[in-house]
């Protein structure tokens, strides 16, 4: 029915353009999708934390949560996603406090090691390193100057993986190192890398990064995966030298992508926990003592490396369209640990201060 509707919209004129894309160049599109969602929140279920738990299954390495960022405990059912042949499951709900999206029941922070105890790595190699590779310059690209040049000045991959990102902050001039809960992730890194290093653990867990004074954390994909990210925060901030940033690069929970394919959207995967947006990331941030946040719109990655086959009527209606929406289907986000870093780093970007949290 649907391709029905759209063939008699819009002939076979988009029928080239990849499906991520379309939502963005398609008139009436981003509308109708916008439509979708409200209609979808209007239908939801609003349940109270004793009815929902009543009726939902608790998995042995789960437990249920209220909201992470306001304390809410009213769940709105919104998704279930599923892995392919059913492999994995779990649902997706909605605060109806403050909109954040999260899974619950999540996964309890001492079984988190649990998603990534054997082969991860083989996931964060082959065509995904190049892709990766390719996105971490992107989006470097899009803070400028914080990633132009080291320095020397240290920095710290939370999440590191097999050390794709360390690789490109040695050659930058960064002093740089990294930690991963994935052992065979941990141990990859350390073959691939010559100044920097990688730890397996937590950051309390390594003296060397313990003590602080970091002047840039970046999380490329981290985020989704933190079942406590309020006390992970703090303990970013407390890390961070006068000065410094945060950077973020996670999956966008206000997608226009998120909108039209539920739970079937890209940004639900397997190890996924909490999803954010340009509206709730500020709480979280607020929260954990940081002073300011920008977000740069992300267009997509063959768009902004400038190997898209989109014409270039159509790039520039995808751009205007992100710029106008949801800021793309991935959030980028460079957060400043105080006014120092806000008048270092924030020339060019626009700044969203945040007001000091009394709580």
């Amino acid at each position: 029915m649907k391709r029905t509707i759209y063939r008699a919209l819009y002939g076979s004129r988009y029928d080239r353009v990849p499906w991520g894309q379309r939502i963005y160049v398609r008139p009436g599109e981003r509308l109708a999708r916008e439509v979708q969602w409200r209609l979808r929140l209007r239908r939801a279920e609003l349940l109270t934390l004793a009815e929902y738990r009543e009726r939902t299954d608790l998995g042995e390495i789960e437990e249920f949560v209220v909201c992470h960022l306001c304390g809410d405990s009213r769940q709105q059912p919104l998704f279930r996603p599923t892995g392919p042949k059913g492999r994995w499951s779990y649902q997706v709900v909605r605060c109806p406090g403050c909109g954040f999206l999260y899974r619950n029941p999540n996964i309890r922070p001492e079984r988190l090691g649990d998603l990534y105890a054997n082969g991860y790595s083989a996931f964060l190699t082959g065509k995904y390193a190049a892709d990766r590779r390719r996105r971490y310059r992107l989006t470097m690209d899009s803070f400028h100057p914080v990633f132009a040049q080291g320095g020397g000045r240290r920095l710290l991959d939370f999440g590191c993986g097999a050390g794709l990102f360390l690789e490109l902050a040695e050659q930058r001039g960064f002093d740089a190192a990294g930690v991963d809960l994935s052992p065979d992730s941990v141990a990859e890194a350390n073959r691939r890398l010559s100044r920097a290093r990688a730890y397996h653990g937590t950051p309390e867990d390594v003296p060397e990064i313990a003590v602080g004074g970091f002047d840039v954390i970046t999380l490329w994909s981290v985020l989704a995966h933190l079942p406590r990210p309020l006390d992970d925060f703090r303990r970013f901030r407390s890390l961070l030298a006068p000065g410094g940033v945060l950077m973020i690069l996670t999956v966008n929970a206000a997608s226009l992508q998120l909108k039209a394919h539920g739970s079937a959207w890209n940004g639900f995967t397997k190890n996924h926990l909490m999803f954010y947006s340009a509206e709730t990331m500020p709480t979280l941030l607020r929260r954990t003592g940081f002073a300011g946040v920008a977000f740069t719109p992300f267009y997509g990655d063959t768009v902004e490396a400038g190997t898209t086959k989109l014409s270039e009527p159509l790039q520039r209606r995808l751009r205007r369209k992100v710029e106008a929406s949801d800021g793309g289907n991935m959030l980028r986000a460079l957060a400043f640990a105080d006014d120092e870093a806000i008048d270092r780093w924030g020339g060019g970007l626009k700044v969203r201060h945040l007001p000091k949290y009394e709580g």
